[in-house]
């Protein structure tokens, strides 16, 4: 039922009150955040006022020194280097034994690889990863975007095309949740997603004019709030304000399916408009229930808390004790060596000394009679200096949970293999927790993937993968072809997982004989397999012609089902493919087909009648 202008302005006034209050009670999580990424950039001498803003430090004397040593961005950058090592890859589970789902697994292990490199998947999750190692806390949107894809028909002279698969990243101050205790996104009924878009994006993707205004992309209001205190002007970037300007704010409100509203709600404002009201789009919760598009993606884990916590957050104290102590050091350094002069009161021009200071060769006139100027003698650097820096740089590696096994200093001392093994392998239990937050994410993004497709992927489409060595295969799949979402990971590059320790792996297993075949022999298959494990096989072009020729008869069986004469060429392997012919002619799609096309059977018939006579042929000959 259409809402009436005063039901719209009702529906519009609480949408943006719920998200007035939710972004209030939230501030206190968006100042942290905005610290994090400052003393990540640079900019440490800043701290959270009594009003709940960031502020900058001010000096306390003009002689005060205000360097920054930032330790916190180089062991962040560690952290993300050894969590791109993690690149798992999605496998799809049939459904059961049957060859129907058999056949329906595989292909959706097809889909997933294409959307994959399509949608260029481990570039988002790098991205995603940057906002957890520093916020805490990132969100994937996995969603159906009906202008993508390929074109199907054209309308009014525009193009009507089949629909994509669509994955974006957002920050953690883009996500509202109902409620911060949750500890996790399914315990939530609702969640706001905002977002700052400029007018000209509003008017091409929701088709409203809206006039923009300048708005802050943290606090995602138009007045934006900045530092306080500006007497210290440090040179590093400062992360407060971010203003977009000419931009719309736009609100999509996702509430989960209720007694009320069986099938979820979304609600979407532009501009303090009501664009959008009705049932969730997307069905990609469990047995095809509406739900959130969204996956989080934590660093580390809080009790009781929606937000996840970062390892900026435990390094800032001791980045300002670090900064404190190697700056307290450079003053008693400068008092050090341009020392501090005792002079008496009126027996020289104090105000040209203060100004000009003491420099090599200056000729020093005092008044006659009164003492001359001497220096005050000070202390010698104290030991305590270098002890307190030491201790520091220990905490560091300490709460990071990143040793630098690679230091000068380490290696020198001697440490054993297996010594260097246990640091390693401590490293990569403090990185568990997030290592398995993104195999989590990876495996909850390929479920979306292939309920979308589920839902939405009604009318064959094509699409292709590309393998290790650059070999290109085309397929077409649609909605029937996705049986199965049951997800399994097969992870590459695991922390600790050198190419050397891999190459030693393999050579163990050729020594013990285990990669031989009952005759004693390694296979042309498995050689080609043991190249790609020794990190060889970019050497080797040759591929397995046995695969080859299973991927051939694959395409038959497709060009066949589709009403087309597969060619029978000398080349074939024929006993392969009468094999791999009559395996489909056993499954539960070809029974389908069948049934509406009377001509199929005596086409994979007469098929394969041709592969047995050429191979007839050559055992004869």
């Amino acid at each position: 039922m259409k809402k009436t202008s005063k039901e719209q302005e009702a529906l519009v006034k609480s949408v943006i009150d719920d998200f007035n209050a939710r972004a209030e009670a939230r501030k206190p999580f968006e100042t942290q955040w905005q610290m994090n990424m400052n003393f990540y950039m640079g900019n440490q001498f800043c701290n959270i006022g009594y009003g709940g803003n960031l502020e900058d430090q001010d000096k306390q004397f003009y002689w005060e020194e205000r360097q920054i040593f930032n330790h916190i961005a180089p062991l962040v950058e560690v952290r993300l280097a050894k969590l791109a090592q993690i690149k798992p890859k999605a496998t799809v589970l049939p459904s059961s034994n049957d060859e129907r789902d058999v056949y329906a697994a595989k292909v959706s292990k097809k889909i997933l690889d294409s959307i994959s490199a399509k949608l260029n998947l481990s570039q988002k999750i790098s991205e995603a990863m940057q906002w957890s190692e520093i916020c805490g806390t990132a969100f994937y949107k996995v969603t159906w975007n009906p202008a993508l894809g390929q074109v199907v028909a054209m309308e009014n002279g525009e193009p009507i095309r089949s629909g994509e698969v669509e994955i974006s990243v957002c920050s953690p101050f883009e996500i509202y949740p109902d409620s911060f205790t949750s500890s996790d996104i399914d315990k939530c009924q609702s969640i706001i997603h905002a977002r700052a878009i400029s007018a000209k994006q509003v008017k091409s993707i929701y088709g409203i004019e809206v006039e923009g205004s300048d708005i802050n992309v943290f606090s995602l209001s138009s007045t934006s709030v900045g530092f306080g205190g500006l007497g210290y002007s440090s040179s590093a970037p400062k992360i407060c304000q971010g203003v977009k300007t000419d931009s719309v704010l736009v609100i999509e409100r996702y509430e989960k399916p209720t007694k009320e509203h069986k099938n979820g709600r979304l609600t979407i404002v532009v501009g303090g408009k009501l664009f959008f009201d009705g049932d969730l789009p997307y069905a990609v919760g469990k047995d095809g229930a509406r739900d959130f598009p969204f996956i989080r993606q934590n660093s580390l884990g809080q009790i009781g808390s929606f937000w996840g916590g970062s390892i900026v957050d435990r390094l800032i104290p001791i980045q300002r004790a670090y900064n404190g102590v190697k700056n307290r050091k450079l003053e008693f350094l400068n008092r050090l060596t341009m020392g501090v002069l005792k002079v008496e009161d009126g027996s020289i021009d104090v105000d040209n000394l203060e100004d000009e200071g003491l420099c090599p060769g200056r000729i020093l006139v005092y008044r006659q009679g009164s003492s001359a100027p001497e220096f005050l003698e000070g202390e010698n650097l104290s030991s305590d200096f270098e002890k307190e820096e030491e201790v520091l740089r220990d905490e560091f590696e300490s709460v990071s949970g990143v040793t630098e096994i690679y230091n000068s200093d380490t290696i020198s001392t001697n440490i054993s293999g297996v010594v260097l093994e246990l640091m390693l392998q401590q490293d990569e239990l403090r990185l568990k927790t997030s290592t398995d937050e993104i195999k989590h994410c990876v495996k909850m993004i390929s479920q979306f993937i292939l309920r979308l497709y589920k839902q939405f992927a009604l009318i064959p489409r094509l699409a292709r993968i590309v393998g290790d060595r650059g070999e290109v295969e085309m397929f077409y799949f649609n909605s029937s072809d996705i049986s199965s979402d049951d997800i399994e990971l097969e992870t590459e590059n695991e922390l600790g997982e050198s190419l050397t320790s891999r190459r030693e792996m393999v050579f163990d297993l050729l020594n013990a004989g285990l990669l031989q075949d009952e005759d004693g022999k390694i296979s042309t298959r498995m050689k080609v397999k043991v190249l790609e494990l020794l990190g060889l096989g970019i050497w080797e072009n040759a591929q397995d012609q046995n695969e080859l020729h299973l991927k051939k008869a694959d395409n038959e069986n497709l060009a066949m089902l589709s009403g087309k004469d597969a060619k029978v060429l000398e080349i074939d392997q024929h006993n392969l493919h009468i094999d791999r012919h009559i395996a489909f002619m056993l499954s539960g799609d070809y029974e389908e087909k069948s049934l509406l096309d009377p001509t199929l059977e005596e086409r994979f018939l007469q098929h394969i009648r041709q592969h047995k006579k050429l191979l007839k042929e050559e055992d004869n000959g």
